[in-house]
C-alpha cells in the first residue's frame, strides 16, 4: 500500500470517527428531547384526567339543580300550588 492511499484511508477513517462521535451526541440530545416530551405527554394525560373528572362533577352538579328547578316547577303548576 502507497503511502498516499495510507493517509487517505487515515483521513477517511477519521472523518468517520468523527461523524460516528457527532452522531452519538445528536442521539443523546434526542433521546433527552425524547424523555421531556413523554413527560409533558404524562403531564398532560394527568390534567385531562383531573379535568374529565371536574366536568363530569360540574354535569352531575348542574343535572341536580335542573331537577330541583323542575320540582319546584311542577309544584307550582299544581292545583296546590300558588301560582
Amino acid at each position: 500500500m502507497s503511502l498516499e492511499k495510507l493517509e487517505a484511508l487515515e483521513v477517511r477513517v477519521r472523518k468517520l470517527v468523527d461523524l460516528f462521535v457527532e452522531l452519538r451526541k445528536e442521539k443523546t440530545q434526542l433521546e433527552k428531547q425524547l424523555q421531556l416530551a413523554r413527560e409533558g405527554l404524562d403531564k398532560q394525560k394527568e390534567l385531562l384526567h383531573v379535568w374529565e373528572k371536574e366536568r363530569t362533577n360540574i354535569r352531575s352538579r348542574v343535572e341536580k339543580v335542573l331537577d330541583e328547578l323542575e320540582i319546584l316547577d311542577h309544584e307550582n303548576e299544581s292545583p296546590g300550588g300558588t301560582s
